[in-house]
């Protein structure tokens, strides 16, 4: 089972374009483009609702009910900052148009028209240091799921070089709430230095999955369950971006049961 994509390039300067009909699943969709300035991208309305990311740069972003002009202020996503994000209801078209040159993610799963589109602010979003020592990560909550959505999660994670993430090793792929929940998961790789490169490990309980990858900057990989840790090489710090989704919007992981005595 091959869990890592490369970029391709694509039409629109999309370079990711990860369904669930071609990841083999059912809910998360993902995709990522870079856009020069001036250079607009138009998305049409779908069953999905979409959570737009602008990873760096800025853009004006309209949808029919929603006008937002030249949003976004980060540079790099290594930049100590939260993004600016839009919630785009499912049904409706959104456009945005490069107001500088644009790093967009456009993360998607199924929506059911419960909550109008929004701007996410960075001061709308909450952020977190979790972990200690060797394990220590920074984390920005840009779509938890104690804000309004139907399906989607989104968070960053920015790990600093030799350190763990997502560890000790956990996974959420029961539909057995309150125990667990199943939601599927992409992570989308950066890398500073860029040529840098991580080691991420996606395995199950019975090991039917167990598949390490070596993913490089501006990869993705998936996961569709199993426990799925994260590993920064010393010299270069690691940045990615997940998109959750399932049949309950709600994040309950569980603990690899060989390593959770770390946490005690």
């Amino acid at each position: 089972m091959n869990l890592l994509r490369r970029p391709e390039a694509g039409e629109n300067g999309r370079y990711h374009h990860i369904t669930p009909e071609n990841a083999n699943w059912k809910y998360v969709g993902f995709e990522a483009y870079d856009l020069k300035q001036g250079e607009t991208l138009t998305l049409a309305a779908s069953d999905n609702e979409l959570c737009l990311v602008l990873l760096s740069g800025r853009a004006d972003v309209t949808t029919p009910n929603l006008q937002l002009s030249d949003i976004g202020d980060r540079m790099d996503v290594f930049e100590d900052k939260a993004p600016h994000a839009v919630y785009v209801k499912n049904g409706e078209a959104v456009t945005v148009k490069a107001t500088t040159d644009l790093e967009l993610a456009v993360c998607a799963a199924p929506g059911h028209g419960n909550h109008e589109s929004r701007h996410i602010a960075p001061a709308d979003m909450s952020r977190e240091a979790r972990g200690e020592g060797t394990n220590t990560r920074h984390v920005c909550n840009i779509l938890p799921d104690n804000e309004p959505a139907d399906s989607l999660l989104v968070v960053e994670v920015k790990t600093p070089n030799g350190n763990w993430s997502s560890y000790p090793p956990h996974k959420h792929d029961q539909d057995n709430i309150p125990a667990e929940s199943y939601l599927e998961e992409t992570y989308y790789h950066r890398l500073n230095p860029s040529q840098g490169f991580v080691f991420q490990r996606v395995f199950t309980d019975d090991l039917e999955i167990d598949e390490t990858m070596s993913a490089s900057d501006k990869d993705v990989v998936m996961v569709p369950r199993g426990y799925h840790p994260v590993g920064a090489p010393h010299g270069y710090d690691s940045y990615y971006l997940n998109v959750m989704a399932g049949p309950k919007r709600t994040w309950i992981f569980n603990n690899h049961p060989d390593h959770e005595w770390m946490l005690k």
